[in-house]
């Protein structure tokens, strides 16, 4: 079911959160990136609870996780990254969980 994805940012809140990563961090994120342009419905983790319905990208090394889920508006099919940061304390699942419910489930 692979295909061509476009990528975008749940909010200006996420997209500074990518702005924001070193240059090495960055470099990952934007390997994973380029994977969900392509294969986003073949990759990632799915999460549960309050974040169902979306996955989850981890590295281990960096201590990174992003929170992404795939929309559809009929014809294109969305990959918005909702969240980046550290795993601590689960603050990045927590901020995603803010993202969606101020910005709605589907868009």
């Amino acid at each position: 079911m692979s295909g061509q994805f476009q990528v975008a940012f749940i909010s200006s809140e996420a997209l500074k959160e990518y702005r924001k990563l070193d240059g090495s961090t960055k470099r990952l994120v934007d390997v994973a990136i380029s994977r969900l342009k392509t294969r986003a419905d073949e990759i990632g983790e799915p999460l549960k609870g309050s974040l169902s319905g979306c996955k989850k990208l981890k590295w281990r090394s960096a201590g990174l996780r992003m929170v992404f889920r795939i929309l559809a508006d009929g014809t294109v099919e969305v990959v918005e990254i909702v969240a980046i940061g550290p795993r601590d304390k689960d603050a990045v699942y927590k901020e995603a969980e803010h993202r969606i419910k101020r910005h709605g489930k589907e868009e």
